[in-house]
């Protein structure tokens, strides 16, 4: 990207970059513009995400399919298989997924799951983001590489706890001591106590 340069007595914006660290850049820069369209959202740290994990006892996965190509399976497959979690699948265009009877909506689970797991368009999360509000869950979790920045602002405003762009199975390998510092599957069987 080239910057140019900006008049001497161009108004300074002040702008945060994503380290945390801030600094003032001439408001009609190129720069300028760019950093103000990047994420200035921040969703819980690691610490509260692993405290979200630890209390959940069920979760609904929002958008899963029976594919097995999709990581919506994928995910919901881990979740069943190296959890405690019951999981939910809802879909409304499905009959089973992964064995279990799909549901067509949040309002036809059996129970007020404790995390809704969401593999939508960006688009859709303020909607879902209205149904899980409207059956009482507390915590929307918006899948790796899902990013509506507005929709989280807006979820927190109706009191939810809100975490987006995180891969829930990465999450909970990786406090459960099943995943590498850079992401990998470890293989690892250890008899240490898990954290769940």
């Amino acid at each position: 990207m080239t910057i140019t340069d900006a008049p001497a007595d161009a108004d300074t914006a002040e702008v945060q970059l994503a380290n945390g660290l801030s600094c003032s850049v001439p408001s009609n820069s190129p720069l300028a513009k760019l950093l103000k369209s990047q994420r200035t959202w921040v969703g819980p740290d690691a610490k509260q995400r692993l405290k979200i994990l630890r209390a959940a006892r069920s979760i609904a996965i929002v958008g899963a399919s029976p594919n097995p190509t999709r990581s919506s399976y994928f995910v919901g497959t881990y979740l069943q298989q190296s959890s405690d979690y019951r999981v939910y699948f809802v879909n409304p265009n499905a009959d089973t997924i992964l064995g279990q009877k799909a549901y067509p909506d949040l309002a036809s689970l059996p129970e007020v799951p404790d995390i809704v797991d969401v593999f939508r368009r960006a688009a859709d999360i303020p909607s879902v983001i209205d149904d899980v509000v409207a059956v009482g869950a507390p915590t929307v979790w918006v899948q790796l590489g899902i990013w509506n920045q507005e929709a989280a602002e807006y979820g927190e405003s109706k009191g939810l706890t809100v975490v987006m762009d995180r891969c829930i199975k990465v999450e909970h390998a990786r406090f459960h001591g099943g995943l590498h510092l850079l992401g990998f599957d470890t293989g690892q069987i250890s008899s240490r106590k898990t954290l769940r």
